[in-house]
């Protein structure tokens, strides 16, 4: 099961499969790819990160990927990473700077793999902008109307089942896939009607995860 998976994930990374508004995120991930190793949480270095968004911004201004009409004034909340925006009352608008990961491309993968295991919360990048020279992604997302407070023990068993350990208070590690999960506390995964929904997700993958699609990939070209 856990290896179906790793395939999985694997030919999503490359672009060979889809998943919930997952076109735009591989289109501008692969863009970025240049075949190097990535995923790890330890930072790039400052001149790297700043060639990459230039080369990121190149690509939004040639595929009109833009955005100049969101409505700040319906401020909702933020975190570290990003701020939270009611667009109606079916969505709410995120943006994020990527502040978490070392790379953009880093960034674009987490959402492919909240999308993998969460659909009914997929992000929808629909474009990207800037405040204050700072370049911000800008997804959309189901809004979530909570009924109930959150029970972490009832995350820990959901995520157990499916193969991620609790290794560190809200943290979790899924060692067959390589990937790792943070963040997971009562304002990142909500309840409703009893069930659970992961709305902010932190996926990184680890050198084990690459190994793997390099292996995957030379199988895949053979």
């Amino acid at each position: 099961m856990q290896n179906r998976l790793k395939h999985e994930l694997h030919d999503l990374i490359s672009g060979k499969s889809q998943v919930r508004f997952g076109t735009t995120i591989q289109t501008v991930a692969g863009y970025l790819s240049d075949g190097s190793k990535t995923g790890s949480k330890v930072e790039g270095s400052k001149q790297i990160r700043e060639q990459e968004t230039k080369r990121l911004e190149i690509f939004i201004s040639q595929n009109n990927l833009w955005v100049d009409n969101i409505d700040f004034s319906q401020y909702v909340s933020e975190g570290a990473e990003q701020r939270v925006f009611l667009k109606d009352s079916e969505h709410v608008l995120k943006l994020n700077d990527s502040i978490y990961y070392s790379s953009w491309k880093d960034y674009f993968y987490n959402l492919l793999f909240h999308n993998f295991f969460f659909t009914d919360t997929a992000y929808e990048l629909i474009g990207f902008t800037k405040e204050n020279d700072i370049l911000y992604a800008v997804v959309q997302q189901a809004y979530v109307a909570i009924t109930q407070n959150t029970d972490l023990e009832q995350v820990k068993k959901f995520l157990s089942s499916n193969g991620f350990i609790n290794n560190r208070n809200n943290d979790y590690f899924n060692p067959d896939l390589g990937v790792i999960l943070e963040d997971l506390h009562d304002e990142n995964v909500l309840t409703r009607n009893d069930i659970l929904y992961f709305i902010d997700t932190v996926f990184y993958s680890t050198d084990e995860f690459w190994k793997g699609y390099e292996r995957h990939s030379k199988r895949d070209n053979n």
